[in-house]
C-alpha cells in the first residue's frame, strides 16, 4: 500500500509544479500584452499557444473584459490557487494516509 501512497505523493508534487509553471506562463502572457511583442517571435508564439485555449474558454464563459482590461488571467490565477489548495492537497493527504 505504501507504493500507491508514494505514487500519489509524487503525482501531487508533479501537478503542483505544472500548475506553478502554468501560472508563470500566464504572467508572461500578461506582461507581453502590455508591450506589443513581435507576433513572429517563437517564444511569443509558444506562450500564446499554451495560454490561448484556457484564456479563450474563460473569455467565452464570462465577460471578463471591462474598459479594455482583460481580467481572464486573474480568473486563471484564482482557478490555479483553488486547484493547488483543493486538488493537490487532497491527493497529497490521501497519499500520506496510505503510508
Amino acid at each position: 500500500m505504501f507504493i500507491i501512497g508514494n505514487f500519489l505523493i509524487a503525482l501531487a508534487t508533479v501537478v503542483d509544479y505544472v500548475l506553478i509553471f502554468f501560472m508563470w506562463i500566464v504572467i508572461a502572457r500578461a506582461v507581453l500584452s502590455w508591450v506589443n511583442p513581435d507576433p513572429y517571435n517563437q517564444i511569443v508564439r509558444i506562450i500564446y499557444s499554451i495560454t490561448d485555449p484556457v484564456l479563450d474558454r474563460i473569455r467565452g464563459w464570462l465577460p471578463v473584459s471591462y474598459g479594455g482590461i482583460d481580467f481572464s488571467p486573474i480568473i486563471v490565477f484564482l482557478l490555479i490557487i483553488f486547484l493547488q489548495k483543493f486538488l493537490v492537497t487532497s491527493i497529497f493527504a490521501l497519499g500520506k494516509s496510505m503510508m
